[in-house]
């Protein structure tokens, strides 16, 4: 089910790679607005993954992904949000599609239930470095009086490099809408087989793409899909529910009753390689999962500036109440998912399910559903990232170009997702190549750079904690280059 890595980077145009939420999954709740600098926002969360999937909310505290520009007003405590409603904006925000691709992540090292634990370790010590660095950015803003994420890298890191933040913010948006692509031919693919009508994945993409995805995209006014913002997370939790019931009730073991409907690729499959197995380097490609499916981190300022009373306190119970369930979930989904079928679990692993499974095929339509809607509201941050990265000016943006715009980009997405069919590779190279900067490199620098512009001011404690965050920053670009090449490597020969 994997490509061969060659074979990606041929169909990648130079100066596309340089994460995206890394497989952002973005989350795609609230209509995308255009910042006084002409740069987009869109909604992001996690893969999730996708993610990043992760979903924003579109109430007044719906959620933005700044792509540059920041204001320059200070964080206020005019905010209106209690912390029950911060908890579950934020936990929309994280929790996405990204799970599904995590138990192929474990099944990256082991094929033992064993592997379970060092499994669950590494993503409850994901989540935690993602916390920490999620309110590293809080904290920043409070520091510097910053309004975004944009905004904390130009008063610490300074606006010549502010270029990084545009690109990352443009990539991740692409790559959602990538990872999005795949998801959905696969899920559909799998639907219409429900209903006995065969067909393939090239042609269910090419469907979806040109009767639903294309005209959606096109739309100028995307205000009539808020609505539908809470259908990624009814869909993540719907899917959680079959899930764990089809885990529980045995009927893909041996003996089930859906097996027999399974190839035998998909079929559950078991070694000895258990527990042992993290200490192989393909564990970082489930740490570079992680590293999309975790990813809010966009969000961080403006969460901040929309809590009641916002002191770091408050927001830290915000964080890590958040982060702390989104652990336990990803964990869960990820550990009944792997204990189901083991070391063949795949990139996405509602194909491992029986299309004549109507439970799961009810959670294929829930996906299908919530990333369609979700889809172009995302699209108009890779649209318009892309058009701020060759700086044509708003008013140049007339809807002959957007349009343009649109069926190229959209072409070398469907494209790159017919070629795709891994999206446990996309995953972890978008996660290994841009989640590791977005959670572990960039917010310790943004937090490196606030304590040395207080020069005399930063305290003992400050100054150790800073250098606390650039240890952080170095795993992070450890993992990142081991994660990229374990990556590329195994996908070759698939």
């Amino acid at each position: 089910m994997r490509v061969n890595a060659a074979s990606l980077l041929a169909a990648i145009p130079m100066g596309t790679f340089v994460k995206a939420d890394a497989f952002v999954v973005p989350s795609p709740l609230a209509p995308p607005t255009i910042n006084r600098d002409g740069l987009a926002r869109v909604p992001l969360t996690a893969a999730g993954s996708c993610g990043h999937h992760r979903m924003a909310p579109w109430s007044t505290t719906a959620l933005e992904m700044s792509g540059g520009g920041g204001g320059g007003e200070a964080v206020s405590t005019e905010g209106t949000a209690t912390i029950p409603d911060e908890i579950f904006n934020l936990v929309k925000s994280i929790i996405g599609a990204g799970v599904l691709s995590l138990p192929a992540g474990i099944a990256a090292f082991g094929n033992a239930p064993s592997a379970l634990i060092p499994a669950t370790i590494i993503t409850t010590a994901i989540g935690a470095i993602s916390a920490y660095t999620f309110m590293l950015i809080a904290r920043v803003c409070k520091m510097t009086g910053a309004t975004s994420y944009a905004d904390c890298w130009d008063k610490t890191r300074g606006t010549k490099t502010s270029w990084i933040i545009a690109l990352s913010s443009a990539l991740d948006c692409f790559m959602g809408n990538l990872s999005y692509s795949m998801i959905l031919a696969d899920s559909i693919r799998g639907l219409l087989s429900t209903f006995s009508i065969a067909t393939t994945r090239t042609r269910s993409l090419i469907g979806v793409t040109s009767l639903i995805l294309l005209p959606l995209c096109l739309v100028k006014n995307l205000s009539s899909l808020a609505p539908f913002s809470l259908l990624g997370i009814m869909g993540m939790a719907y899917t959680a529910f079959a899930i764990g019931i089809r885990f529980f009730g045995g009927a893909y073991a041996a003996g089930g009753r859906f097996l027999p409907d399974v190839g035998a690729a998909l079929q559950p499959s078991f070694g000895t390689t258990g527990a042992s197995g993290v200490m192989s380097a393909n564990s970082l490609i489930l740490v570079c999962m992680l590293s999309t499916a975790y990813i809010a981190h966009f969000n961080a300022p403006r969460f901040l500036r929309e809590l009641k009373d916002n002191t770091i306190p408050r927001f830290g119970k915000v964080t890590g109440i958040s982060f702390g369930f989104c652990t336990a979930f990803y964990a869960a989904v990820s550990a009944m998912a792997f204990l189901t079928f083991g070391a063949n679990c795949d990139g996405l692993i509602l194909n491992n399910y029986s299309t004549k499974d109507l439970l799961i095929s009810a959670s294929r339509f829930a996906v299908a559903i919530s990333l369609i809607f979700s889809y172009p509201l995302l699209f108009v941050g890779t649209r318009d990232g892309t058009l701020d990265l060759f700086k044509v000016p708003e008013e140049k943006r007339s809807a002959s170009l957007l349009n343009q715009t649109t069926f190229v980009l959209l072409g070398m997405i469907t494209a790159l997702a017919w070629k795709l069919t891994d999206l446990s590779f996309v995953s972890s190279i978008s996660g290994a190549v841009f989640g590791t900067a977005l959670i572990f490199v960039f917010p310790s620098l943004m937090f490196r750079g606030a304590i040395k512009n207080l020069g005399d001011k930063a305290t003992d404690q400050q100054k150790q904690e800073g250098r606390f965050a650039m240890i952080v920053n170095l795993i992070g670009i450890i993992v990142a280059a081991i994660g990229t090449k374990m990556s590329l490597q195994g996908s070759g020969g698939h």
